[in-house]
């Protein structure tokens, strides 16, 4: 199947017992309206980048810190332990999870369940989230560096061992548009052309026969984003950054539409949208609180600015009851019928 027939994009986590049920969910309500499959995100991993906190109060160099004024998500800090010459980050966990669930990706297309030319879709996070959230201010600099080497490395060994035509990266990008929009604090001394920058190394790191794609972000804690978008503009000003940057093929972007945006504002700046033609843009107008009227009246008023798109929810799914998942499932598959 064409990955541009592909209308519906699973953003990372959904909230099933393991990588085998979300493959064969995702698998038997979407069929072929799906063609990247991610493992859910789940066991220890259900809540985002949470689990990289002790995995970075393991490594050599680091120690717990107490730090006021914790914000979204932050569930503790870690920071520089000065009696160490260097830090060392052993595992972050990211390779060896995604071998795990490529080994159960390749179970189930070997019986049929999952399409045979379909992806593995590693849902990876920028180095700036874990950083932001879970290091010292003051060692945030110091210690972002170190950490985009560890988890590149996990990405070169992950690349090394799953055929490239199985595998699909997306790079989850959410603490940025904090940053961006003046929410959270920062290091960056020019926050938009240093976090573009980012973006595009990112996007070089992964080989042109493995997709790539961008889930743009603004938060989901507690169903909540940090900060209401007043329309798409910043996320069209970094889309069109990143794809006039990245010198590769970049397969999809996905971006965030709130329940409430049904209205020909929010929705304007996409006339100014820049993609290349191969990249296929996702809009998360998906709510399952408003169901199939409600994505529909979105999807008309996006269809004015933008056309060929296809549909997501806003973030992952990882917060909703397990209960709820086929349904929503379900939703997606009767809207991408509407396309």
């Amino acid at each position: 199947m064409s990955p541009s027939k592909a209308n519906v994009l699973l953003v990372g986590s959904v909230p099933l017992a393991n990588a085998s049920e979300v493959f064969s969910g995702a698998a038997a309500h979407l069929g072929e309206h799906l063609c990247r499959f991610p493992d859910g995100e789940t066991g220890n991993r259900t809540n985002w980048v949470g689990w990289q906190l002790p995995k970075l109060a393991a490594s050599k160099g680091l120690v717990a810190v107490v730090e006021d004024g914790a914000d979204y998500g932050t569930v503790g800090r870690v920071g520089l332990d000065e009696t160490i010459e260097a830090v060392q980050i052993a595992t972050l966990g990211y390779r060896d999870a995604a071998l795990a669930s490529y080994a159960e990706f390749a179970e189930l297309k070997s019986q049929g369940v999952v399409a045979p030319d379909s992806r593995l879709q590693v849902c990876l996070p920028t180095p700036l989230a874990p950083i932001h959230l879970y290091v010292a201010s003051q060692d945030q600099a110091a210690l972002e560096g170190i950490y985009e080497d560890a988890l590149l490395r996990e990405l070169t060994d992950l690349i090394r061992a799953v055929p490239a035509e199985e595998l699909a990266i997306q790079w989850d990008t959410a603490i940025e548009f904090g940053v961006l929009e003046g929410v959270f604090p920062t290091y960056l001394k020019d926050p938009q052309r240093q976090i573009q920058e980012r973006l595009v190394r990112l996007g070089e790191a992964v080989p042109a026969n493995v997709e790539l794609g961008f889930h743009l972000c603004y938060g989901d804690a507690g169903h909540q984003h940090f900060v209401e978008p007043n329309d798409m503009r910043l996320l069209v000003d970094i889309a069109n950054a990143v794809s006039a940057g990245v010198k590769r093929s970049i397969e999809w972007i996905h971006m965030p539409v709130p329940i409430s945006r049904h209205d020909e504002a929010y929705f304007q700046p996409l006339n100014d949208l820049a993609i290349d033609s191969g990249t296929k843009l996702f809009l998360g107008l998906v709510h399952a609180s408003d169901g199939e009227a409600g994505a529909a009246a979105r999807i008309e008023t996006a269809k004015k600015f933008f056309t060929g798109f296809g549909i997501a929810t806003e973030c992952g799914l990882g917060r909703r009851p397990t209960e709820s998942i086929p349904a929503l499932l379900e939703l997606h598959r009767k809207l991408a019928e509407r396309l």
